[in-house]
């Protein structure tokens, strides 16, 4: 399996010949660049189907796929007129916009916590609690894993630095590595990251307390001025990211959908039954327990509690002025139309 550069340079050249390949280049559509925080096209499956079916060419868009490292790294490409959209973790953008970013959750993607603190299946370690004076591995250093396994870690009265330790590992081989050695006792982990490491020979098992899936994880996000002044193209990007989204939910469009993926992410199509049991997996943390409010909307109350959480684990110094400016769900009843 290759490195997470090698993965990068991979899907931007996937999508660039795919894109070239296809009517979506001609000069009346609007270029438009995605960035996400690794290179899984699987994790990021809305926009990948979006580009293969043709949706953001519906929409007169022509968007190119760029993956970079972590949730920090899409909200700095955000906030320096890099890329229009990206899908960074919530816990970042509250931290960001603590710092005068102006960065807006606008659709939920993970609407369950795609992330877990796991152990390795033969660990004697049952629980979190069992974690105190431990390290805790992560892929990033200020990704939203980070975030996520603090709240974690905090719910059982532990902070970062005095009852446990952070030590960034990166993903795939080097996680199993850091098992291996005894670097780590346990591993902030994606879906994704979960399902690498099975494959690659280093079962775990999941100690996240149950209560925790209500803290959804990455979504879609872009800047507030785009919102303000662009919105005809917040309008059309989510509209063919919702399409996309729904398109992959609906199992009669299967095959399509992974050929989509695999067109995203070569290497992550080589292993064709992997792909498909880690697209399951991944797509089933997007639905929401609650389908009332239809694909991509955000629970306020859940906000309220990522911050609660960022205030306890030091990561916020205090409430944002107005919480509310971190994401809104204004959009999101008419993307959901004729799902």
């Amino acid at each position: 399996m290759l490195n997470r550069r090698q993965l990068s340079i991979a899907v931007g050249a996937a999508v660039a010949l795919s894109a070239a390949a296809g009517v979506g280049t001609a000069q009346d559509l609007r270029q438009i660049t995605f960035v996400q925080p690794s290179p899984s096209a699987i994790n990021s499956f809305p926009v990948f189907v979006a580009i293969g079916e043709g949706f953001f060419e519906e929409e007169g868009l022509d968007v190119r796929v760029e993956a970079i490292n972590g949730s920090a790294a899409v909200l700095q490409a955000l906030s320096a007129g890099q890329a229009e959209f990206g899908r960074p973790g919530p816990a970042p953008v509250l931290a960001a916009r603590s710092r005068g970013v102006d960065a807006v959750f606008i659709y939920n993607v993970a609407a369950r916590s795609n992330f877990g603190i796991v152990v390795p299946v033969d660990s004697e370690i049952q629980s979190i609690e069992e974690l105190e004076g431990k390290v805790i591995g992560t892929g990033t250093a200020d990704g939203a894993e980070v975030g996520f396994a603090r709240s974690v870690m905090l719910s059982a009265d532990m902070k970062e630095g005095e009852d446990y330790e952070f030590l960034t590992v990166g993903d795939g081989g080097p996680a199993t590595v850091a098992f291996q050695s005894g670097a780590m006792a346990a591993y902030s982990a994606s879906t994704a990251d979960a399902a690498i490491l099975n494959q690659r020979g280093m079962p775990v098992r999941d100690i996240t307390p149950a209560e925790f899936a209500r803290f959804f994880g990455n979504g879609l996000a872009t800047m507030g001025d785009t919102i303000r002044n662009d919105r005809e193209l917040v309008e059309k990007f989510g509209r063919a990211f919702a399409r996309g989204h729904a398109f992959a939910l609906d199992d009669a469009n299967r095959e399509k959908v992974l050929a989509h993926l695999k067109a995203g992410n070569p290497q992550e199509g080589e292993d064709a039954e992997f792909q498909s049991a880690l697209f399951d997996a991944v797509r089933s943390k997007t639905i929401p327990v609650d389908m009332s409010n239809g694909l991509g909307y955000m629970p306020p109350e859940v906000w309220e509690e990522w911050q609660e959480n960022l205030i306890a684990g030091g990561e916020l110094a205090e409430p944002l002025p107005d919480l509310t400016e971190a994401y809104t769900n204004e959009f999101v009843a008419e993307w959901n139309q004729g799902l």
